[in-house]
């Protein structure tokens, strides 16, 4: 069985980039979106993406970025895969998708399984899509669990990963109930808002591994 992919997004320091790195994710998300707790720079953006190795993917988050901004922040990060959470269309997706070596990803808010069939007009404009429980006071990072029964038997056309609220004690019967490809975790794995805990990303990461290969 192929292994989990492990994305653990909000990273800011040095330290959490290492240990997310360490403890077996294949993905680091960086967020670029002032109102979160979790932004960065795109200067500091930069100079953590140089931290990791070839064989994990930097996955830059961007919310309802305008074009020439999100040029130069590509640009200058250099991250494998774009990752937007706003209410980007898909055309927009489309265009970055065809014009670049980039993956692209687009981030959509469940609520219903009517929002998994919305979800569907992205199939030809990104690479793969992120489930999120609905939007709260932020596009995503806002701790609420996604209902994971809407996905049962739900024929995905696109690669998926699974997003919201997930940490270390239910990473793995997540995996199991659903099938997700990839595990996406941010706030779960805090100490407080933006703070990212090193001993919090390694049980994740370890459960998450550990689920797959048991399933």
């Amino acid at each position: 069985m192929s292994k989990t992919l492990i994305k653990i997004c909000g990273l800011s320091t040095p330290e959490t980039v290492d240990a997310a790195v360490d403890a077996g994710a294949t993905h680091i998300g960086l967020v670029h979106y002032e109102p979160s707790p979790r932004h960065v720079s795109i200067a500091d953006a930069a100079k953590l993406r140089v931290r990791v190795p070839k064989n994990v993917k930097v996955v830059l988050l961007t919310v309802n970025m305008q074009p020439q901004p999100m040029s130069e922040a590509l640009q200058e990060v250099q991250p494998d895969v774009l990752q937007m959470h706003g209410g980007e269309p898909a055309e927009w997706l489309g265009l970055i998708k065809s014009k670049s070596s980039l993956e692209v990803w687009k981030a959509v808010g469940v609520k219903s399984r009517a929002s998994l069939e919305q979800a569907e007009r992205f199939v030809d404009a990104a690479h793969r899509l992120i489930y999120d429980a609905a939007p709260g006071a932020l596009p995503g990072g806002n701790g609420l669990l996604l209902d994971w029964r809407l996905l049962i038997n739900y024929q995905h056309k696109l690669p998926w990963g699974l997003a919201g609220g997930l940490n270390a004690e239910n990473v793995a019967d997540a995996i199991r109930y659903t099938g997700a490809e990839l595990v996406d975790a941010s706030s779960g794995l805090e100490s407080e808002p933006g703070v990212k805990d090193t001993a919090k990303i390694r049980a994740f990461c370890e459960a998450a591994l550990a689920a797959k290969a048991s399933a």
